[in-house]
């Protein structure tokens, strides 16, 4: 009692909340192998996982395990024009930023006039959907959009809002490291930071305080999937997302009473080639959806499943990208004209290197380009995510003896995802996350908007009619147009197969009931509670946590 007393009389006079006992959750979020202050809430690449939801709260999360039903966060409603042409936001009433400065409309004007003053903060490229965005009052922003669209929602609460009265002054945003963030989230203030540990701690201001009983996020550095295990099965963690080997022996077994876990299908893990890579050689061959599709046919994914995944992730030989996430929008002709180079057929995939010209020209042992040129292949993977780093070795085996030149290399993570977003890798595996409608991983993926500002388009692959087909999706509501248009998608997608699908990874979950209840479960699917920074809703299970009584 007397450490919330403390807590309590903290947040009164504004103060960051120190770490009780009870009321900290030890999380794990991300690896690497130090913390760098960082809260940037535009940085793809060097801030920190929980400066999204936490500190950032979005206006709406559409919350996938609920038929994409908006939970209202910031905003307490919103209205899609009938013409489909605008779209309105209420905010909350008295709604506070984490300094006590009042948090209005004028912030959420400013933050789509900011993006758009600096386009490399952008990183969902919301602005080219929109005309203008106007204050109608204090509390309402109504968005025109440059042309109708049904799902704009969506895409417009993935842009964090920021306070007008701090970036106002922020000359360069896109180094800005924001390391003192005043934000709209539960968990604004970071009270204790070094480069093995961090804490991040109440909003002294936050409108949902009433269901926040959590006082405090504590961040300890770790640098991979086996210090993340080793946490986990020793107890330290509270709530993680990592791949755990064998986590029935390795994990739940150290505690059955209290090491839980729930993976569902989600995320596609993928493999892409930089299609934009400036190796003139590599580029000659990645730009050949006929070599393309020959080392799709070269992937085992089954045996990656079972010994890199351990059996956990469900496979996706779909070469439209879609799989059984999205079964109820599976075009069927996908499968029959183009389901063949999903399959792992090492045999029809040198067949199909042969006749298409893919010799070795020089003697060396490795094929090269029809042209005679040489191919050398790097996939590129995060340093330390070794079910990945397993799933290549597995690859590099068939593609080396399909006779093409491979190696692997293994950056620290925030290298390797500067590098997809910056086109300078040659081949890696992505994740992509799920949706509930593949409009938006489709858009996600072959935006040339998105390009040099998301991993999620590293391969550089667009084609004009998909983004035609995309735009006309969120103009019209008959399903049956979209569900023509969507079709037609599939087939230009799997035609030209500009990734190569391995599996849908569960989203890895693991979790600790010894310190805190509520907690999203098989038996109570409420929300996905994964705990990166990919999630939006992972916010709605952080309000949903309740300390246990020691």
């Amino acid at each position: 009692m007397k450490s919330k007393l403390i807590v309590a009389a903290a947040l009164a006079v504004g103060m960051a909340a120190p770490a009780s006992a009870q009321a900290v959750l030890t999380v794990s979020s991300e690896q690497t192998t130090t913390w760098v202050r960082n809260f940037n809430p535009f940085g793809q690449t060097s801030a920190r996982a929980t400066t999204l939801d936490f500190i950032y709260e979005p206006l709406v999360i559409f919350n996938r395990r609920d038929a994409g039903r908006p939970n209202f966060r910031l905003a307490e409603s919103f209205e899609l024009a009938d013409d489909l042409n605008s779209i309105t936001f209420t905010l909350r009433e008295g709604l506070k930023w984490s300094d006590g400065e009042a948090l209005t409309a004028d912030d959420v004007v400013f933050t789509y006039d900011y993006i758009r003053k600096f386009p490399a903060l952008d990183f969902i490229s919301v602005s080219a959907l929109l005309s203008s965005v106007e204050k109608v009052d204090e509390r309402t922003v109504r968005f025109n959009l440059a042309e109708p669209n049904s799902l704009i929602a969506n895409t417009l609460v993935g842009m964090p809002i920021v306070p007008e009265h701090i970036w106002s002054s922020i000359t360069e945003p896109v180094t800005f490291a924001n390391e003192n963030p005043v934000g709209s989230g539960p968990m604004t203030e970071i009270a204790r930071f070094t480069p093995q540990v961090y804490e991040q701690c109440r909003n002294p201001h936050y409108w949902d305080a009433a269901n926040l009983a959590v006082d405090c996020l504590r961040l300890p550095q770790l640098a991979d999937n086996p210090q993340v295990l080793a946490a986990l099965a020793n107890g330290t963690l509270d709530w993680a997302t990592s791949f755990i080997p064998d986590i029935d022996n390795t994990f739940v077994a150290k505690d059955p009473e209290h090491h839980k876990y729930w993976f569902n299908p989600s995320s596609l893990v993928s493999y892409s080639f930089n299609l934009e890579t400036a190796d003139e050689n590599n580029a000659k061959a990645f730009n050949d959806v006929q070599f393309r599709r020959a080392v799709s046919m070269l992937v085992d994914r089954q045996t990656i499943i079972d010994i890199a995944g351990y059996g956990y992730p469900l496979i996706n030989e779909d070469p439209s990208m879609l799989g059984e996430t999205y079964k109820s929008f599976s075009n069927p002709e996908v499968a029959a004209r183009f389901g063949q180079y999903g399959k792992f057929d090492p045999d029809a995939a040198k067949a199909l290197l042969d006749e298409a010209g893919y010799a070795d020209a020089n003697g060396d042992g490795f094929r090269d380009n029809p042209d005679g040129t040489p191919i050398a292949i790097d996939i590129e993977i995060p340093n330390g995510w070794t079910d990945w780093i397993d799933a290549v070795q597995i690859t590099m085996e068939s593609l080396k003896d399909a006779g093409l030149n491979v190696k692997m290399s293994t950056p620290e993570a925030a290298v390797w995802t500067a590098d997809l977003i910056e086109a300078k890798y040659s081949m890696t595996l992505n994740a992509l996350a799920s949706s509930f409608n593949p409009y938006f991983p489709y858009r996600r993926s072959f935006n040339p908007d998105d390009f040099g500002k998301s991993r999620f388009s590293a391969q550089r692959w667009t084609d004009p009619r998909v983004m035609e087909l995309l735009n006309q999706y969120t103009r019209i509501k008959d399903p049956a147009e979209q569900k023509a248009i969507m079709d037609e998608i599939q087939l230009i997608v799997a035609e030209n197969m500009p990734v190569i699908p391995v599996y849908n990874s569960p989203a890895f979950y693991q979790y600790n009931t010894k310190r805190f209840s509520g907690w999203a479960s098989t038996e109570n699917p409420f929300v996905s509670p994964v705990v990166s920074n990919a999630n939006p809703a992972r916010l709605i299970q952080l309000l949903a946590l309740r300390p246990v009584a020691q």
